[in-house]
């Protein structure tokens, strides 16, 4: 018996379905907050770690489009899915290629990097500042790479990051409005 060839298409094709009025169900299945920074306008957005809990959201009878950064995770949603009867689809290059490509994009955030590369960034200059300090200054610098990663092991384990909920809470990651004044002070720095 033959496997099943994976669906998959280019965002041309996609491009070509909307403009044939072509009914399609834009699924991202990326974070809430990579969803936020720009997504492809139409798309819902059902995180990874939901979507095999949330399959009644999905398109019964038009193909469901899975989206995400770059296709890995549309991928493995398609995958998760596969026993859900649901014609699923992946778009190849994802979010990424759908901007290279100049097409418009929703945007909620004035960020430009998700909240996970953030957390990821963070951790990694507090590990690697940690351990240069423990070398030239003292070794109880140590103390700190091994906070941060007793950190993310809680992290891993609960679902909770404070460092996270930090970052979330930091100015970048502010939704903007559309109604502020992009001349003044407040659209771009939050000011009151």
């Amino acid at each position: 018996m033959p496997e099943a060839v994976e669906a998959i298409i280019d965002i041309e094709t996609l491009k070509d379905w909307q403009a044939a009025g072509r009914p399609a169900q834009l699924v991202d299945v990326r974070s809430a907050t990579e969803f936020a920074t720009a997504h492809v306008p139409g798309a819902v957005n059902i995180p990874l770690e939901q979507i095999e809990r949330r399959t009644a959201d999905l398109a019964a009878n038009e193909p469901v489009v899975l989206i995400c950064q770059a296709g890995t995770r549309a991928r493995m949603a398609r995958a998760l899915l596969a026993e859900s009867g649901k014609d699923l689809v992946v778009l190849e290059g994802g979010t990424a290629a759908w901007l290279r490509a100049g097409y418009p994009a929703v945007r909620s955030t004035a960020t430009r990097w998700a909240l996970e590369r953030q957390v990821r960034l963070a951790a990694g200059v507090l590990v690697v500042v940690g351990v240069l300090l423990a070398v030239f200054v003292s070794r109880w610098w140590l103390l700190l790479p091994g906070f941060v990663g007793c950190g993310l092991a809680f992290a891993g384990f609960s679902g909770f990051c404070p460092m996270g909920e930090a970052l979330a809470r930091m100015p970048w990651n502010r939704p903007y409005s559309a109604k502020a004044d992009s001349h003044s002070c407040n659209s771009c720095c939050g000011g009151k």
